[in-house]
């Protein structure tokens, strides 16, 4: 068996590629960074090392990777006598992948199973979006493919100087598949689980995971904190993330059912894999592409517009985005960006531009007051 994987990474390698290689499979990386490509091919092993309690080594074989950008002849080869296609690129990347998913199905043998595919990146219907991508270029590719999304999870922070293709993690990870599209051939993934309804899973996840790691960096920015751990022990910190994921919580209760005590124990889980000390991970890593993460299906809008939406609180959530809005970092694009739209541009259009809402939603007058709120602050600077 074999999978493409776009995306060599530290997540394509530490997280998706291990669990791949578990299954049996053949991996074949696929990236665009060539001295990543390069490193990876002048080895015949590289370890997953997992940090924190209760955590091992695992070595990864039987692996290789092709430079996508150099040569997508190859990559394509690869796509069309693969077994599985999985991708951990960002979701902003997913039309770059398309066009070599896209000729390898039509090199595809049709003697061959359908080729399955799945995104797993951190959105909400990524493979549903790799599909619709897909079809702008081939409406007829997709048909020789099956495509489900995932929900994926894993703490996977900046690696140490010098380990290689190495790469160091969390003990704990979730990767939920939908099972429907496989009709029964479920691709092998120990570890994985499928199930029927896929939304609860990803929501879990989205508003809990990335909103509480998120809301931790840009609070502990405020405060001051480099490392996420040290934002996480600082009892003020603490305080609003948790209340930011209560609200979260609420939505997911309201939304799809679940039980508030299990929600409870899932939150108190979350932020003890936060509070690793072994996870060297900093605000300013988790902080990044705040532009993209306040958007209107992220995890701080999302929520907050089915909150407003109910009639549910949402001042915690609120309050995470007058976080994110002060995130400075000059080594980051986006950040850059947002604070020059903050200096620029009139705040009832940047509350639109960068969280979607429209003037009418229940939630637009708190976000455009944190937005106004901050500008004012800028001009006293």
């Amino acid at each position: 068996m074999k999978a493409v994987h776009f995306g060599a990474g530290n997540i394509g390698r530490g997280f998706v590629g291990l669990l791949l290689h578990e299954g049996g499979y053949e991996i074949v990386f696929s990236d665009v960074a060539g001295a990543l490509v390069d490193a990876i091919n002048a080895t015949d092993a590289y370890t997953v090392h997992e940090a924190g309690p209760g955590g091992v080594d695992r070595v990864v074989t039987g692996y290789r990777a092709v430079n996508s950008k150099t040569d997508p002849d190859a990559v394509a080869d690869e796509v069309a006598t693969a077994d599985v296609v999985t991708c951990a690129v960002g979701p902003t990347v997913l039309r770059f992948i398309a066009p070599a998913i896209v000729e390898g199905l039509k090199r595809r043998s049709p003697d061959l199973a359908a080729l399955k595919i799945m995104a797993c990146e951190n959105a909400i219907g990524a493979t549903d979006q790799l599909r619709a991508e897909i079809e702008k270029l081939d409406p007829s590719a997709a048909d020789r493919a099956v495509f489900a999304n995932t929900a994926v999870d894993r703490i996977v922070p900046a690696q140490p100087e010098g380990g290689g293709v190495d790469v160091t993690v969390e003990p704990y990870f979730e990767w939920a598949i939908e099972s429907g599209p496989f009709g029964g051939d479920l691709p092998r993934i120990p570890g994985a689980h499928f199930v029927d309804d896929l939304a609860p899973y990803i929501e879990r996840k989205l508003f809990t995971v990335n909103t509480g790691h998120a809301a931790t960096a840009y609070f502990g920015a405020q405060a001051g904190h480099v490392r996420i751990s040290e934002a996480l022990a600082d009892p003020s910190v603490a305080a609003r993330v948790g209340a930011a994921l209560e609200e979260t919580s609420a939505v997911l209760s309201a939304v799809h059912g679940l039980d508030p005590a299990d929600l409870a124990e899932y939150r108190a889980t979350i932020l003890e894999r936060f509070r690793n000390p072994e996870l060297v991970d900093t605000v300013q890593r988790v902080g990044r592409q705040p532009l993209r993460k306040l958007s209107r299906n992220e995890r701080f809008v999302g929520p907050a517009v089915q909150a407003a939406e109910r009639g549910l609180t949402t001042s915690a959530l609120v309050a995470a985005v007058a976080a994110a809005i002060a995130f400075d970092d000059d080594t980051d694009e986006q950040s850059v960006e947002l604070q020059r739209m903050l200096r620029t541009e009139d705040a009832d259009v940047l509350t639109a531009t960068v969280t979607g809402l429209e003037p009418e939603h229940p939630l637009f007058d708190a976000v455009h007051q944190v937005f106004a709120a901050r500008q004012e602050e800028l001009r006293t600077l």
